[in-house]
């Protein structure tokens, strides 16, 4: 049996991409999976697996895994049958020769560029003198023709060298080996590091299993390809926690249950395909519930979720009683019997955005000290749950957050107050779960939906969302398709409706990720069109959202709290 006087703690790591290919063509369009993969991903499977007395709950978005295995199947195919990879940097990688089209180098060298600077780039002196080479060629376009293949090769080495998970950079002597080399880089060096990557990309999904089945992490799952299940339910939802917000011109998203339901269907045959069980808990896109949201995954048979702690705040102010319950326990919707748990979003923004600048071992004695004051405060069964991207925080710390994450695993499995755990855990040693007569629907973005909706953008992406949703039910009503036309076309609306594309639709974003975002959103609008044997309309060719900002941490993580 749990101790009951030690304050459990879950870590929560939600690991997500969105579908990177043009499924039509099998390109992909952005490399961050296999390069998430080769950092992040194995580097957090590392960091528990030397910890066997850590726990943790790992989140796997479906969508992912598929990518995950077909980047492994070409990375193999390509090294074994010489089969072309079709994610163009990693084709790069390995290419002989250099492009001939100065539009195409300044491409590929620009993409070398996308890394963090403090972290990835300057940590390494010769990758640095390549960058600053590289960024007065951007100024200089003539230049180009005077490139020679040696300064593209040796950039695209240092850049994958750069994303490598440091705890392969520790452990991996041909790493070792090229990153003391420097410069010079051969074909057959840029062999290796391809099959070092195709190593990771092979073994990273068996080390979550393998760790799932020894019972130190539990596996949940997400939607299929991420929706934010409420607004495809109703998009009133929105006015909930935002009264005044705009909605599209879309008066609702058709049949926006039944997608919810193919999504949650979806998703969990994906993940029993990889992991051979049926997970226990589901973390809905971005921690989007409502109190709709919450009965249909009761329905399918979950039992936990959980959400944003701005969520929770909202729907307890809702209760009259001044001695309100602390957000630091799973609670129950009325009628329902699937747990929510709700994330302490002030001590997952300190790992997201602060603990970066400090020193590891200050950063985790600062985080137990929080700790040990809320087990201080809150007598009885306290569940603190932490819950964070798996991916995006850590290129922000030194090492890629190794001291870090190495000394929160090590001091929090031998704390005496502290007791590490999973949410099925919880649930299974009867934690107190408390009643919710209501809830505010919202995402663990400051409890509302504004990263994906109530904006002209992003409304106008709602819109051409409908449109095609429109499109697909007058289709299929008519029964023309053939049935792997049919599965196609609804793969396609799956892709279509993922969470990624509204996040970066204008809004307080950088550019050049707004921009590669929504064209890739209006490609696959046009496949889907396409495939339906329809003609896209003509507003899919002309761009509709640019970026004005430079927010924190490049806008792929948000603080939970509006106001830090």
């Amino acid at each position: 049996m749990v101790d009951k006087k030690k304050l459990k703690l879950v870590l929560c790591w939600h690991m997500h991409q969105p579908e990177y290919r043009d499924l039509q063509t099998g390109e992909y369009k952005l490399p961050w999976t296999y390069l998430h993969v080769i950092k992040d991903y194995v580097d957090m499977a590392a960091h528990l697996e030397a910890a066997p007395q850590a726990k943790a709950v790992v989140n796997f978005a479906p969508i992912l895994l598929e990518q995950i295995e077909d980047y492994a199947k070409q990375v193999s195919s390509y090294l074994h049958d010489g089969i072309s990879i079709t994610d163009p940097l990693l084709a790069a990688l390995v290419e002989p020769s250099i492009p001939a089209d100065p539009e195409a180098r300044l491409k590929l060298i620009k993409d070398c560029m996308r890394a963090n600077r403090e972290r990835q780039i300057n940590r390494y002196p010769a990758f640095k003198k390549l960058v600053e080479m590289a960024e007065w060629l951007e100024h200089h376009y003539e230049s180009l023709n005077y490139v020679n293949s040696q300064f593209i090769s040796d950039i695209l080495v240092w850049y994958h060298l750069a994303w490598i998970g440091e705890t392969v950079k520790l452990a991996d002597i041909r790493i070792k080996r090229l990153i003391e080399k420097g410069a010079g880089y051969t074909l057959h060096e840029r062999l290796e590091i391809l099959e070092i990557i195709g190593e990771q990309l092979a073994n990273v999904i068996l080390r979550y299993k393998v760790l799932a089945r020894k019972g130190q992490i539990e596996l949940s799952v997400t939607p299929y390809a991420h929706p934010i299940m409420p607004l495809l339910l109703d998009l009133n939802s929105t006015h909930e926690a935002m009264p005044h917000a705009p909605l599209p011109e879309l008066d609702a998203y058709p049949g926006g249950e039944e997608r919810v339901r193919w999504h949650l269907e979806k998703g969990v045959q994906t993940f029993k395909r990889f992991f051979g069980f049926k997970p226990k808990g589901c973390w809905p896109s971005e921690g989007s519930i409502s109190e709709q949201t919450l009965r249909i995954l009761d329905d399918v048979g979950f039992d936990w979720a959980a959400s944003g702690g701005s969520v929770a705040h909202n729907s307890l102010n809702l209760i009259e009683d001044p001695e309100k319950p602390s957000i630091h326990h799973p609670f129950k919707l009325q009628n329902t019997d699937i747990a929510c748990f709700f994330r302490d979003d002030g001590l997952s923004d300190l790992i997201g955005f602060e603990y970066s600048k400090w020193h590891a071992d200050d950063a985790v004695s600062d985080l137990i000290h929080h700790l040990e004051n809320i087990a201080k405060h809150e007598p009885g069964d306290t569940v603190v749950s932490i819950i964070m991207d798996g991916e995006n925080a850590w290129e922000y710390f030194p090492a890629n957050g190794y001291y870090f994450l190495s000394a929160l695993y090590k001091r929090l499995s031998s704390h005496p107050e502290i007791e590490l755990t999973t949410f099925s855990e919880c649930l299974k040693n009867k934690v107190d779960v408390k009643p919710l007569p209501r809830l505010v629907a919202g995402s663990w973005v400051y409890g509302t939906f504004s990263t994906w909706i109530g904006d002209s953008d992003k409304n106008r992406g709602w819109d051409m969302l409908g449109d095609a949703k429109w499109a697909f039910d007058k289709v299929i009503s008519t029964g023309r398709l053939t049935d792997d036309q049919v599965l196609k076309a609804e793969l396609q609306l799956a892709v279509c409706e993922g969470s990624d594309w509204f996040w970066w639709f204008g809004d307080y974003n950088p550019g050049e990720a707004v921009s590669n975002f929504e064209k890739q959103f209006r490609l696959n609008l046009t496949n889907l069109y396409r495939l339906l044997g329809e003609e896209p309309p003509a507003y899919l060719s002309m761009s509709f959202t640019q970026g004005s900002g430079a927010p924190a941490m490049g806008g792929a993580m948000r603080p939970g709290i509006e106001h830090i």
